[in-house]
């Protein structure tokens, strides 16, 4: 990924007003940035995150913008603020904003965006190995936080619900059609802006195609990928929160959040295949929200899983054909 602006570039200052603040933004969303201004409308507001909602047209329809030191979303624009200088304290939920020409403007908040970020992470090639030695780190790290057990996955939004191992299994068989069938049980499922089954959805999508690509024998969790992402994103607007519809589509894509990208170049080895590592880069994907982090994870390791499987499936094909 490309780095974050970390200094504030001065730019002209409307006639009473105080200069833009600089943003990054993901490249996830140009459509929403670069046509003529459109209007826009305060969905949230938090110390950390704001997030707007695109009235009318197509996908991304949410846009977060965030502090530097927030969880970073692949629909995020990041400004140069932490959230103890509360840059959103005077922005109400409901409010009007606009989007548009390379700004985003809701009330007092004024930001240009100068720097672009790729929200995709992009996996040089990755030996099964590797792969499989990464996986065991995840699951040794998830294990130690209580979200594994000898019965499976544990704890996230969902808790024992069916749906999320049965989807982890069908994926893991190349079982489109059962795949299908589970994900779409899921989408929406749970409370809060990103429900929980959307968060596991997402996790599962970018890993399927991430790891996928930098597999030799990795084509068939792409396809699988393609598959699912189409499903789950074809109504999604009607069936779940705005923010969820837009990250569905984001992960579809194969857009990440940091934490999340973080923890699949641990996984794949492009980061020193250290315990201490992988620890710290799935812990800090654990903090993120109440369970979106755990939610995510669950999905990163199913798709780890099930890309493995289906490369070494796709593998001995190969040979004894």
């Amino acid at each position: 990924m490309t780095a974050l602006v970390r200094d504030p570039i001065p730019l002209p200052a409307r006639p009473g007003r105080r200069p833009p603040a600089a943003g990054a933004a993901s490249l996830a969303l140009r459509p929403l940035l670069d046509p003529p201004r459109r209007a826009a409308r305060v969905i949230a507001v938090f110390p950390a995150a704001l997030y707007l909602e695109m009235r009318g047209g197509p996908e991304p329809r949410v846009l977060a913008v965030v502090t530097s030191d927030a969880h970073r979303l692949p629909n995020s624009v990041v400004v140069v603020a932490t959230r103890k200088e509360q840059p959103f304290r005077s922005i109400r939920e409901g409010g009007d904003a606009w989007v548009g020409d390379g700004r985003v403007e809701a009330g007092p908040l004024h930001v240009r965006v100068r720097r672009w970020w790729d929200p995709a992470p992009v996996l040089g090639p990755v030996q099964a190995s590797a792969l499989a030695y990464g996986v065991r780190c995840l699951e040794a790290e998830l294990a130690d936080a209580g979200m594994l057990t000898g019965a499976g996955t544990a704890g996230g939004g969902l808790g024992d619900h069916p749906d999320p191992a049965a989807l982890a299994e069908c994926c893991a068989e190349g079982d489109l059609a059962g795949a299908v069938e589970a994900a779409e049980r899921i989408v929406g499922l749970g409370p809060g802006l990103t429900p929980s089954g959307d968060d596991i959805l997402c996790g599962l999508l970018v890993s399927l195609r991430s790891v996928g690509d930098a597999l030799r024998h990795g084509r068939t969790a792409v396809w699988l990928a393609d598959w699912l992402g189409a499903a789950v994103t074809a109504d999604a607007g009607t069936r779940t929160t705005a923010l969820a519809a837009t990250l569905l589509h984001c992960a579809a894509a194969g857009g990440a959040g940091a934490e999340v990208a973080a923890v699949l170049r641990c996984v794949a080895g492009h980061e020193p295949q250290d315990a201490l590592v992988t620890g710290q880069a799935v812990r800090r994907l654990l903090a993120v929200g109440h369970t979106s982090g755990a939610d995510l994870a669950q999905g990163i390791l199913a798709g780890c899983r099930a890309a493995l499987a289906l490369s070494a499936v796709r593998q001995a094909s190969r040979v004894t054909a």
